[in-house]
């Protein structure tokens, strides 16, 4: 029988350290400043204190060493909670707005406007609905012409995509195209969000 081969030796060994008061003191300032995940407190863990019985009981002073300041803590930015979704308007009241049953709060007429200053103008114009409680707007974009060698109905292909981003989604529940009386192609039913 082949007898099997000691275990060989680890090449290092690790060995814990203590810390020094200087890093005990970082330590404990990094300790402080964090705040728990879970709701339920543990209790504080003590730290036992070994007692020599047998040696004489003396009086000491304490003198605090000088330490290095500690840095200050490093705090992560408050990030600004998501824009919320989002929502169609619901079928009953494209219906409503369509047959004049709902009123339109407000119009924003773009024809003829840059993407910068309609960009501008519909943001300012939500800011106003969103401040003044109104429930629906209707955006005007135009259709554009079909033209050929450049582009047309620019502002008719940007303002839904406007729409959808961060900066107007607090200010915009939900978007459809408006029915032909109000404008259909070149036009948008807005439902506004509601300052808080």
């Amino acid at each position: 029988m082949k007898r099997a081969a000691p275990p060989t030796p680890p090449l290092f060994v690790e060995r814990k350290r203590a810390l020094s008061e200087e890093e005990r003191a970082l330590w404990d300032s990094v300790a402080k400043s964090i705040k728990p995940l879970r709701k339920k407190t543990r209790a504080a863990k003590t730290e036992a204190i070994a007692v020599d019985d047998t040696a004489p009981v003396t009086s000491m002073k304490f003198e605090p060493v000088p330490s290095k300041a500690a840095p200050p803590a490093i705090t992560k930015p408050v990030s600004k909670p998501s824009a919320p979704p989002l929502a169609p308007i619901g079928r009953r009241e494209r219906a409503q707005l369509s047959k004049g049953r709902k009123e339109i709060d407000g119009r924003l007429d773009l024809h003829g406007m840059t993407q910068a200053r309609a960009h501008r103008a519909l943001l300012a114009f939500l800011h106003r609905a969103s401040a003044d409680g109104m429930t629906f707007v209707l955006v005007i974009t135009g259709k554009g012409a079909s033209g050929q060698g450049h582009e047309r109905g620019v502002l008719r292909r940007q303002v839904p995509e406007w729409l959808a981003l961060p900066e107007f989604r607090g200010l915009v529940v939900g978007f459809e195209e408006a029915h032909i009386g109000h404008g259909g192609a070149g036009a948008l039913y807005v439902r506004v969000r509601r300052a808080r």
